[in-house]
């Protein structure tokens, strides 16, 4: 399956997302490819590499590897804090109350509990995250026309997304699972390998994936705005509000507006995906709970509870994760295409059907 969208992807006529189809690229030939007998390989004078090819997808696994594991790791602590609050309201009260509460029965280190597996699942998670986005966005963009791509693309945006989250969530829910016994259950273990064997003895590899399905629906949605609230509010912000073309930009101006299309997008994907986050703190806790005991239990009111420390963490996340990925793609020189700009046959239809109207 792969494969085939990998080689998708490397044929696509496309040199950006969802940009006009360029059938001669502009390329700078290696000389060591030109005696071999090779094709000139499309990679822009200054790139490291080309762009939709398995080294581009490569890194931008890493990339989010990096944004991904380094984010979600530095607000453990305030992560712990909103599921505890989630899981016992009436013990934690409020996110100050919880701070106080957690150093004052643990101390500071108590804070930091639950980091490995914050680290190794999420930083799975990005990997499949960012990479797929990336693979799922060229290869359904490639299969439109460049028009009905440019047209349709927040819906490309939105299928790229869920289709990579899909497998992103595979990947991260035995790490989750593990990460929320750890901060919600008081003396059941207090590291990564203490809590992973204890959850297999106990209950079977199963329990790992027991939070999948409401993982799925915690994170599809949130990430479908991730990505699709980030690039349209970036080509909104480059169209209104930065005072220059993207071009003239410097690349420290251009990872600045990064940050805030991300920030932006952040505060819709805490909106969207917090009931789902509730559910899945609670099914992590307690193994006999369903998803239909829990909403029951705690009401419409009660799913939005840690709402607040939510949108400040996870607002801050994505803004970062936006700008480490970003950033990670200047550092590796990789080709940065910039937001969708309407293909010139589109334009000059529009322009003609427009005179005709007004003739």
């Amino acid at each position: 399956m792969f494969s085939s969208l990998l080689e998708a992807a490397r044929n696509s006529p496309f040199r950006g997302p969802l940009s006009p189809a360029q059938c001669e690229p502009a390329a700078i030939a290696a000389p060591q490819a030109a005696s071999s007998g090779m094709a000139a390989a499309a990679v822009v004078q200054g790139d490291s590499c080309e762009f939709a090819s398995p080294k581009y997808f490569a890194l931008c696994g890493l990339g989010g590897i990096l944004s991904c594991g380094i984010t979600h790791t530095a607000v453990v602590p305030l992560d712990l804090v909103k599921c505890r609050l989630q899981v016992d309201p009436d013990k934690y009260k409020n996110v100050l109350t919880g701070f106080k509460v957690s150093v004052r029965e643990e101390g500071m280190r108590g804070l930091a509990k639950g980091w490995a597996p914050t680290f190794i699942g999420y930083s799975l998670q990005g990997l499949c995250k960012f990479g797929l986005y990336e693979v799922f966005k060229v290869t359904y963009s490639g299969m439109l026309d460049e028009e009905t791509a440019y047209t349709y693309r927040t819906f490309v945006y939105l299928a790229a997304s869920a289709s990579a989250e899909f497998f992103a969530d595979i990947a991260l829910s035995p790490l989750e699972a593990a990460k929320v016994r750890i901060q919600t259950m008081p003396g059941f273990a207090s590291t990564l390998r203490e809590a992973w064997p204890k959850m297999v003895q106990n209950e079977g590899y199963g329990t790992f994936y027991k939070g999948l399905v409401p993982l799925w629906g915690r994170q599809i949605p949130y990430t479908m705005m991730k990505f699709a609230c980030f690039e349209k509010t970036l080509e909104l912000l480059y169209k209104y509000v930065v005072p220059k073309p993207r071009e003239q930009c410097t690349k420290g101006e251009q990872l600045v507006v990064t940050f805030a299309a991300g920030y932006i997008a952040g505060v819709f994907c805490a909106i969207v995906s917090h009931p789902a986050d509730t559910v899945v703190s609670k099914l992590n806790q307690d193994k006999t709970a369903t998803v239909g005991s829990i909403v029951g239990k705690l009401g419409w009111a009660g799913v939005w509870k840690g709402l607040g420390p939510r949108i400040i963490m996870i607002g801050t996340l994505t803004a970062l994760q936006w700008f480490i990925y970003d950033a990670v793609k200047v550092w590796l020189r990789m080709p940065r295409p910039p937001p969708a700009e309407m293909p010139e046959s589109m334009r000059k239809r529009l322009e003609a059907e427009e005179a005709a109207k007004n003739k």
